[in-house]
């Protein structure tokens, strides 16, 4: 895999959904590339603040490109038309091999709106369409398991810890929903098999993904 491209509606959600998942990507020398529509603030301009603060994210999680659109901030029903060209114009730049996104279904409207755009976009445009997903999915069914180290997780507090703006960040819960998420779905005799560095674990559902006999 040469790129990757995470999609997300506002600033911290894809550090959020998927931090170690993007810095594992990125030691690898894959390329990751996130988009995020909105800069987190309603008005059209958006925030400098919050901008700054994903790019310091993106800094510590090595990512290669970083860049906006600017979606006002919950007014995403209204701009649907726009974000899906937005998408056209990111996903035709990047080409990526995979995309990840919300869940589409997800409480949060935006949310919601970004994960049923990106997978009409996707479909047409990308070889594969990974799901993550975000605090307010529902009905999230994970079909793919990314299991993380300690120095991993590390590495994501410290991205989340860029977004000093957003005080509703707990570290030690993202800590502890890593650690035992995934266990609901795992049966614990597979968990069992995990080594002793696999403590935290991110989830995912997979929509689609194409692999070659050839070696193409």
């Amino acid at each position: 895999m040469k790129s990757v491209l995470v999609v997300v509606a506002h600033p911290d959600d894809a550090e959020i959904s998927m931090g170690m998942r993007i810095h594992w990507y990125t030691q690898r020398g894959v390329r990751v590339r996130v988009h995020c529509l909105s800069t987190g603030k309603p008005e059209e301009e958006g925030s400098v603040t919050r901008r700054n603060e994903c790019l310091g994210a993106g800094a510590v999680l090595m990512v290669d490109q970083y860049t906006f659109s600017d979606v006002p901030d919950t007014r995403f029903v209204e701009h649907r038309g726009r974000i899906n060209s937005e998408l056209f114009r990111v996903i035709g730049e990047s080409r990526p091999d995979l995309v990840y996104t919300h869940y589409p279904d997800d409480q949060h409207i935006d949310h919601s709106i970004t994960g049923q755009e990106v997978t009409a976009v996707a479909m047409r445009e990308a070889m594969g369409l990974n799901y993550f997903r975000s605090p307010y999915s529902t009905g999230f069914e994970p079909n793919m398991f990314f299991v993380g180290t300690e120095k991993l997780m590390d590495t994501k507090v410290k991205a989340l810890e860029c977004f000093a703006s957003q005080r509703q960040l707990d570290m030690d819960v993202f800590r502890q929903l890593g650690a035992v998420a995934y266990r609901q779905h795992v049966h614990h005799r597979v968990v069992e098999r995990f080594g002793d560095d696999s403590a935290y674990c991110e989830m995912f559902r997979v929509q689609r993904s194409i692999e070659f006999g050839s070696g193409a």
